[in-house]
């Protein structure tokens, strides 16, 4: 993840103060009319407003894994701190510091989601992850429903999926300043009723773990990728 420090904005707000005369007539009924219609809120607010569990959980729709959260320790450790997230859902993960030097990440970052896959694989001794590459934006039909596939699948056997995200100031997760971020988080859970995902996000623009719609998510992975 790359950033510099937001811009702060002030606004003013101005109040305007009416005198009225009153006249001496007499007090018109009150005639009922229908209520003020209650202000649309959006799929994604509606879902950053869903409570998180506090542990692993599991319904007939809804599933989400025990982890062992850490925000990232530099500002462009996000991928080794994901990374580190993915791994303590199934075992004791090693230092973030570690992983920043096996991925390898540099000061400019963890260069592509396929170091990932490696290192999450070398440490579960698996072949289970795979690198899913996004190059359409917006993404293709078939790369949203293997995209879902792969949540579901994945958070069901156990395995987080680390996202490399690139989140524009018009598309962000909850939090963020207000501009462009290149980022990794975790999927640690999903929702099929509503079609959410819950993340863990090393970051610290927001919270720790918040729920996504899953088209946000699908929105935010191009031109990068993940690993399932």
């Amino acid at each position: 993840m790359r950033y510099t420090p937001p811009k702060l904005r002030a606004a003013l707000c101005g109040l305007t103060l009416v005198a009225a005369t009153a006249l001496p007539t007499a007090a018109a009924p009150a005639i009922a009319g229908p209520a003020p219609a209650a202000p649309a809120v959006s799929a994604e607010a509606a879902a950053a407003a869903k409570p998180v569990p506090k542990s692993a959980y599991s319904t007939q729709t809804l599933r989400t894994l025990n982890i062992q959260f850490q925000y990232q320790q530099t500002g462009y450790w996000c991928g080794p701190a994901a990374t580190r997230i993915a791994l303590s859902a199934r075992i004791s993960p090693p230092s973030q510091q570690q992983l920043a030097n096996e991925l390898p990440t540099t000061t400019n970052g963890t260069d592509w989601i396929g170091q990932v896959t490696r290192v999450l694989n070398n440490h579960l001794g698996t072949g289970w992850y795979e690198t899913k590459e996004m190059p359409n934006d917006p993404p293709t039909q078939g790369q949203r429903d293997l995209l879902w596939r792969d949540i579901v699948l994945d958070i069901n056997n156990n395995y987080p999926i680390v996202a490399n995200i690139v989140a524009p100031a018009n598309n962000h997760p909850p939090g963020y300043p207000n501009y462009t971020i290149w980022h990794y988080f975790t999927v640690i859970g999903y929702d099929d009723s509503d079609s959410t995902v819950l993340i863990a996000d090393p970051a610290g623009f927001g919270p720790a773990t918040y729920w996504l719609t899953f088209n946000q998510l699908a929105t935010l992975i191009p031109p990068k990728g993940y690993s399932a």
